[in-house]
């Protein structure tokens, strides 16, 4: 595999997918939609729930391609995906270790059955149009995600909420926001969904004007020029890219294999940083080191002894593509300079 290769001509296809829609027989679906993903090589995690889809994947241009075709096209969801949220990026090696189809209640844990895009929703704002909207004063700009993808990037003058989980949320609009007093507010999150359920919510409160980047900050990030950007830093994403920048290049994060929390540049710089045990966001849980120190070991012999480690796939792959990185970087800015 060649990591330099610019971004278009990289091997593998990730293909990032929600909708809310009526699926009722969720459970049916199921081992249907994995038999189908695992006999082309697609790796990732799909989530299914009677509201919907929502969850990203990886495997050849051919293998993504075809599920698209089946997905939207196919009878077992017999059109009721169309319209679905989709984004398409590449990787330089496969992101996802495995195929995952979940069931669960909802495809976005908020628990507050009042909040239901299928009925009301706010108001969509392109990438293109998102700039204006942000830079006025009278709108209020809140990221709805947790507090460890805000720490890696956001848009200039967005409120930080600190939550943990997006089910915090609603704590978090009972406590700072008031319907009478912010008449509007325009909220993001990674890929669209999590705003689409956090504007319904706001609306079933009381809240006059809601809007919400349509397609979340990774369709902004591969719509809006560099140059023209409110977004500063990278943007987390849920598998082991960590991160994407301008161009959905991949970015400079990595994860603690200790905590999870993703880490920069400056993080890795730490003195509580020790490569696959700790990090300065969990240095004082030693429970944790212990384990993630054992598993670092197992990983290193395995290096050393030629003999891949179940643990050591994400590692490894970071590595290799570090190098590349930078490269493809520098390569979307010219191409956003020209």
């Amino acid at each position: 595999m060649n990591v330099s290769l610019p971004q278009s001509q990289q091997p593998y296809k990730v293909m990032a997918i929600y909708k809310f829609a009526d699926l009722p027989d969720a459970e049916a679906i199921q081992p249907v939609l994995a038999a189908f993903c695992c006999s082309r090589g697609i790796k990732g995690t799909l989530i299914l729930a009677p509201e919907g889809i929502n969850g990203t994947v990886a495997g050849t241009t051919e293998a993504i391609d075809a599920l698209a075709d089946w997905l939207f096209a196919g009878p077992v969801f017999a059109r009721r995906l169309e319209g679905a949220e989709v984004k398409y990026s590449k990787a330089s090696a496969m992101p996802f270790l495995r195929m995952k189809v979940r069931l669960k209640p909802e495809i976005v844990t908020l628990r507050a059955p009042e909040a239901n895009p299928a009925r009301q929703v706010g108001t969509y704002v392109e990438p293109e149009d998102w700039n204006s909207l942000i830079e006025r004063n009278d709108v209020v700009l809140v990221d709805t995600r947790n507090d460890y993808e805000v720490g890696l990037g956001t848009f200039q003058r967005a409120l930080d909420p600190a939550t943990k989980s997006f089910t915090e949320f609603k704590d978090y609009v009972a406590e700072h926001l008031d319907p009478k007093r912010d008449k509007k507010v325009a909220m993001f999150c990674t890929g669209g969904i999590r705003c689409e359920k956090a504007s319904s919510y706001l609306l079933s409160q009381g809240f006059e004007e809601v809007f919400h980047l349509k397609g979340g900050i990774l369709r902004y990030l591969e719509m809006v020029p560099e140059s023209e950007s409110r977004f500063s830093g990278e943007c987390f994403v849920f598998d082991e890219r960590v991160s994407v920048g301008h161009g959905l290049v991949e970015g400079e994060a990595t994860l603690c294999r200790a905590c999870r929390h993703p880490l920069t540049i400056l993080d890795r710089a730490h003195a509580d940083y020790i490569e696959g045990v700790s990090c300065p966001h969990c240095a004082d849980e030693a429970g944790k080191h212990a384990a993630a120190a054992e598993r670092q070991r197992q990983m290193e012999l395995g290096r050393k002894h030629g003999v891949a480690h179940l643990g050591d796939a994400a590692a490894t792959v970071a590595a290799e593509r570090k190098a590349a990185k930078r490269a493809l970087a520098e390569a979307s800015r010219a191409r956003n300079k020209a």
